[in-house]
């Protein structure tokens, strides 16, 4: 029995690369595979055999006295905890393979060097730009940014691009200066999956040698959605409430079509974007945080799910499950959304930031008969399945398993 060593920083479901964690853990234990997970221990992490393993809890503020400060730097930018109980997990376990996900500030790259050091083929999957972009995300100061490209990486210091702290922003800088000097994640992990043909267009243009670098997208099980619920006819967002998701360009642009739209999720911009709503006069339901069947019903009875980002997301799941509940996906042409809708097919696309060109998608999709919406929604579920069901995705991490001797 081929045995999985699965890594990402927190053990329960708080976000996009967390779920790609967990589904991806299921469908090789699923496939007969040993799956052993190692994160950190977190007080809302799922239970766990192996918690017992897991390393200790770092925070990353810059919150306390100057020891604690210097402490909890050192362990961001380098966790000699993690090593040291990554190093007596393999020594207990001996996985055949290691995949990564997100272990930025809290786990760190530290485990990745002890792998290596133990012989362990490693592979990781870039949710986000943090190899080539300090603040993960290519967006700052209401923008998206490329000027840490050719490695200026001050840049994150002078426009505070962490959380408009001076003091983050320094250590994140700092973090990313060491961990390229040291080459702790080009040097040590054998094989990189990325989710989205734009982000390794993009990591290639920031000049990162993408050679051992594969595209594998997300994967949904459409099976686990189910379809044929009756068609509602407001628009609805689900996701986090921030700056970067477009979301005040959506409610403008839902007021200026006349449209019905309702917002699922909270975040730091909520109380803004509430204003805003009422400033305008648009027909906008805040509907709060909803998970599970609530969340699926809200999806189901929309007649399309809008993803109006205006930064470059990666491969969004929340595509993926709108199109397997049969409801067609309105996007902003930018970063990897794009490679999720087929335009007039199974949705639509639309200028990021521009209120005009999404309120007029917006009209036209809202004077679009139910039987024209079942067709687009039908052909998005049918993609999905053919293309990025579970099956297609174990099929070519396998492969990618098998390039660093590692068989199925």
């Amino acid at each position: 029995m081929p045995k999985l060593l699965s890594i990402n920083n927190y053990y329960y479901r708080r976000g996009g690369a967390e779920s790609v964690f967990f589904d991806h853990n299921r469908l090789f234990d699923d496939a007969g595979w040993a799956v052993v997970p190692f994160s950190m221990h977190h007080a809302e992490n799922d239970p766990s055999p192996w918690s017992k393993s897991f390393a200790n809890t770092t925070d990353g503020s810059m919150d306390g006295s100057p020891l604690a400060k210097l402490s909890r730097a050192v362990k961001t930018i380098y966790s000699t905890d993690a090593a040291r109980r990554i190093g007596r997990l393999v020594a207990e376990t001996r996985p055949d393979i290691a995949h990564a996900h997100n272990i930025y500030h809290h786990l760190s790259p530290s485990i990745l060097a002890e792998l290596r050091r133990r012989g362990v083929p490693t592979v990781m999957t870039l949710h986000d730009l943090k190899l080539a972009c300090p603040a993960y995300k290519m967006y700052s100061q209401g923008a998206v940014c490329e000027k840490c490209r050719g490695g200026a990486l001050s840049n994150v210091i002078t426009h505070r691009c962490i959380k408009d702290s001076l003091a983050m922003s320094a250590l994140v800088w700092l973090e990313s200066t060491i961990h390229r000097a040291l080459n702790l994640y080009l040097g040590t992990v054998g094989r990189f999956v990325v989710p989205s043909r734009f982000f390794l267009d993009k990591f290639s243009e920031w000049g990162i040698d993408t050679r051992r670098f594969v595209h594998i997208p997300n994967f949904v099980d459409v099976e686990k959605f189910a379809s044929g619920r009756s068609w509602g006819d407001a628009f609805v967002y689900f996701g986090r409430l921030s700056s970067e998701k477009g979301i005040g360009t959506l409610i403008k642009a839902a007021a200026a079509a006349g449209v019905r739209l309702r917002i699922v999720g909270t975040g730091p911009e909520e109380a803004k974007l509430r204003q805003l709503a009422t400033s305008l006069g648009g027909d906008v339901h805040f509907t709060g945080y909803l998970t599970g069947e609530p969340l699926r019903n809200e999806i189901g009875s929309a007649r399309a799910v809008v993803v109006p980002s205006e930064w470059y997301e990666n491969a969004p799941l929340s595509i993926m499950e709108a199109s397997a509940l049969e409801r067609p996906v309105i996007g902003a042409n930018i970063g990897g959304i794009p490679e999720l809708i087929r335009e007039g097919e199974t949705g639509y696309v639309f200028t990021s930031g521009s209120v005009e060109s999404l309120a007029q998608v917006l009209r036209e999709v809202a004077q679009l008969p139910v039987a024209a919406l079942r067709r687009l929604g039908a052909a998005g579920r049918d993609w999905m399945g053919a293309e990025f069901g579970p099956v297609a995705y174990r099929r070519r991490m396998l492969a990618l398993y098998a390039e660093l001797g590692v068989g199925g």
